[in-house]
């Protein structure tokens, strides 16, 4: 016997309005999805009929498969959603992305990374999107690999560097050499370092120098190239610096890298980290320790998230434009959705502001 669901058989469809209405399927259609084909008046008559009737539009899936188009960006993350939310410098560049493609009648599609730093090639390859943004993917990430498989168009945010796609980016080697050049000025002369990822392997510990010759994301790559070049110029060998690699932007693995440095002999005057989140790790670090900043320790990030200007105490740090790479990266995305080619990479300017977390050597 076969059953019907009664419901389902009631349910109004895009010929319904049109029958209520004495119009044609075609003209229903586009009330919603070229509504300046109609005059005002006729469109609010068939949208005032379907709601009457219960219809609530097109089927979103059924239009994408029928226009290949999804109206979608893809925001690519190089970790899990958790992470990405805890990260307050991500959260200020999503923010300035969502707000510029929001208006422009286009959905933002969150696709979450692995181990492989970036999305997994089968969630890539499923997506309902038209344009990809790759967050600080590293060099080898799978998930491009899919994106261009697809042969969609692509706004890279930091890393990777790849040709064919549009960027924004901002000057980290340049931010790199003023924190250092800043802290060899206030007179110190050891010094510990503290990064985030340097390969998408999930590794905390020590840095080798093996790991650091390698770096297989561009924004570690230039950073930490950006403090120990600095360092050496001044007469501080690289193999004399301990760096401590964090497996994220995380203030708790900060704080755990950070103590290994400052139990170190001799122990750093000075900490050069590669994000907030790991200043604020460090910063507490030293509280545990008994040590004072900047007193004992003077400490300096990178990012001037807001919370730098009220930590405790407030931290000297590279100021980038977070909000700006957004809403660039939005423009992008835009552009690329409307049949633009990729303009030149765009690369934002870095400032120090300073801060109490740093002092001259004492």
């Amino acid at each position: 016997m076969l059953f019907v669901d009664s419901d389902r058989r009631r349910r109004p469809t895009l010929d319904t309005v049109a029958a209520a209405v004495g119009v044609s399927r075609a003209t229903v259609s586009n009330a919603y999805n070229r509504p300046d084909q109609l005059s005002s008046s006729l469109r609010e008559r068939i949208l005032e009929t379907a709601r009457s009737l219960g219809y609530a539009g097109p089927d979103p899936v059924a239009r994408s498969l029928a226009t290949r188009s999804s109206a979608a960006v893809g925001f690519m993350l190089p970790q899990g959603l958790s992470g990405a939310f805890s990260d307050p410098a991500l959260s200020i560049v999503l923010d300035g992305l969502a707000s510029t493609v929001d208006g422009h009648d286009h959905s933002l599609v969150l696709m979450p990374g692995d181990a492989t730093g970036g999305p997994r090639p089968s969630i890539v390859a499923r997506a309902q999107a038209d344009v990809m943004v790759a967050y600080s993917l590293p060099d080898s990430a799978p998930a491009l690999d899919a994106v261009a498989a697809r042969g969609l168009p692509l706004v890279v945010i930091d890393q990777p560097v790849l040709p064919g796609s549009a960027r924004v980016e901002v000057q980290d080697y340049l931010g790199a050499t003023l924190a250092a050049s800043f802290l060899l000025e206030l007179g110190h002369t050891s010094f510990g370092v503290l990064m985030f990822s340097l390969h998408p392997d999930g590794v905390s510990g020590p840095a080798s120098v093996e790991r650091r010759s390698a770096v297989s994301f561009r924004v570690s790559r230039d950073r930490l190239g950006g403090y120990l070049d600095t360092l050496e110029k001044a007469g501080v060998k690289p193999d004399n610096v301990p760096v401590w690699e964090a497996r994220g932007s995380d203030r708790e693995l900060g704080r755990l890298g950070a103590r290994w440095l400052l139990t170190r002999t001799p122990r750093p005057s000075a900490l050069l980290c590669a994000s907030d989140q790991l200043a604020f790790g460090a910063l507490q670090a030293a509280r545990d320790l008994g040590l004072t900043v900047p007193r004992d320790v003077s400490v300096v990030g990178f990012d001037d998230v807001p919370e730098a200007a009220y930590s405790d105490p407030p931290l000297t740090t590279v100021r980038q434009p977070l909000a700006e790479k957004g809403r660039r990266a939005g423009e992008l995305a835009l552009k690329l959705l409307a049949g633009g080619r990729p303009p030149r990479p765009t690369r934002l300017d870095v400032s120090l502001a300073q801060r109490d977390s740093t002092a001259p050597r004492t």
